[in-house]
């Protein structure tokens, strides 16, 4: 274990969460891209990056079971090198079918490499506060992808937002290589716990995040599309969007700080009902400063809730198979959101998407409640 603890593993292991999860922080961008850039509708749009999370569900419900069977250095970093050339590939396609295949090949092999990350980060000695770095790994990520992306699109070309994609997959297969930990060995009685069913609070905590991702990604993926049809200018936005990124550096180490000092049952109460209140703010309001607000808030919610979750759920499966499935729990929910949302949006407008953020919460609320109700780890009869 202590292997998970060292500089140069937890980098790799933060690297490739990152590049994994890209589409946390860079779903305005690559959305609003693909729309006024390629020239897709939003439900065109909403189709790929759904695609993309499809393959991503596919590839962590396939080896999330099995995570202890392979070595994780290995599948890791050959994955993260085959989404590199998905999305190099991607760059020179301009087509619905072609881009869409792209979508869906980087979506799998990033979707591999992030389940045997999170099963790893899961048997580490905290999950709970490696979860919380990664969080901000994330937030740093944002905040330099969100601060140039946007610009390098209007000066070099709409293919710069899949070049910073490849980029960094290569970063991340380079440094898996180097650093990523070694896998548990086979007589480790935590990796014992594989042979048995997960307990009905673990279901209840999966689909629990499934739905904030299904809200996540159907409001944050059209955030800057809201704000253009809110009468926002472009730099105005683009402001709330560098500022975003700066603001999701602070809800992983704040959530890694106050590990000890909050109800992680509570904490993934809370997200719910904070995530729909920002959500219907985003999509009604008319003044830009509810807006604006409302924005980096509604991303802080969804990575703080997350953390507690995370770890929560790290506690109720020893076994690390609960954690090396988030990719499916969190894309499942995000592939739902995008294709969701572009088509409430060419039925009913951006006001749409704000009720049925509502709607998610409710189920989600409802999810997390039985999450409170049992403490018991894995059993065999599932219960």
């Amino acid at each position: 274990m202590a292997t998970k603890e060292t500089w140069r593993p937890r980098m790799a292991l933060l690297i490739a969460h990152v590049a994994g999860m890209i589409d946390l922080v860079a779903l305005p961008v690559w959305i609003s891209t693909l729309i006024t850039e390629y020239h897709f509708d939003p439900q065109q749009a909403g189709a790929m990056v759904t695609l993309f999370l499809v393959g991503t569900v596919a590839a962590s419900l396939l080896f999330a079971p099995r995570i202890n069977d392979f070595n994780g250095r290995i599948v890791t970093t050959v994955s993260l090198a085959l989404a590199a050339t998905a999305w190099a590939a991607a760059t020179q396609q301009t087509q619905f079918i072609p881009m869409a295949m792209c979508h869906a090949a980087a979506g799998f092999t990033a979707g591999t490499a992030l389940s045997f990350t999170h099963g790893t980060i899961g048997r580490s000695l905290n999950p709970h506060r490696l979860f919380a770095m990664a969080g901000a790994a994330i937030g740093i990520f944002g905040t330099v992808f969100l601060g140039m992306v946007p610009k390098l699109v209007a000066t070099h070309g709409r293919e710069m937002v899949f070049l910073v994609f490849c980029g960094l997959m290569i970063l991340a297969s380079l440094t898996s290589l180097l650093a990523f930990p070694k896998p548990t060995l086979a007589h480790d009685p935590v990796a014992a716990a594989g042979g048995q069913k997960l307990s009905r609070a673990v279901w209840a905590g999966i689909i629990g995040v499934s739905l904030m991702a299904v809200t996540q990604s159907m409001v944050f993926g059209f955030y800057q599309e809201i704000g253009i049809g809110h009468g926002f200018s472009m730099d105005a936005i683009a402001g709330v969007l560098i500022a975003l990124g700066i603001v999701a550096l602070f809800p992983g180490p704040i959530a890694g700080f106050l590990e000890k000092s909050l109800s992680a049952e509570k904490v993934v109460l809370a997200g719910p009902v904070f995530q729909a209140v920002f959500a219907l703010t985003i999509t009604l309001s008319s003044a830009f400063l509810p807006y604006a607000i409302s924005g980096p808030l509604f991303v802080v919610t969804m990575v703080f809730t997350h953390t507690f979750a995370f770890g929560l759920l790290s506690r109720l499966d020893k076994s690390g198979r609960a954690v090396a499935a988030t990719p499916a729990m969190l894309m499942t929910g995000a592939a739902i959101g995008p294709i969701l949302g572009g088509t409430l949006i060419k039925m009913s407008g951006y006001t749409a998407i704000g009720f049925a953020a509502c709607v998610c919460a409710t189920l989600a609320f409802l999810a997390f409640s039985r999450v409170r109700a049992s403490q018991h780890p894995v059993t065999a009869a599932g219960e």
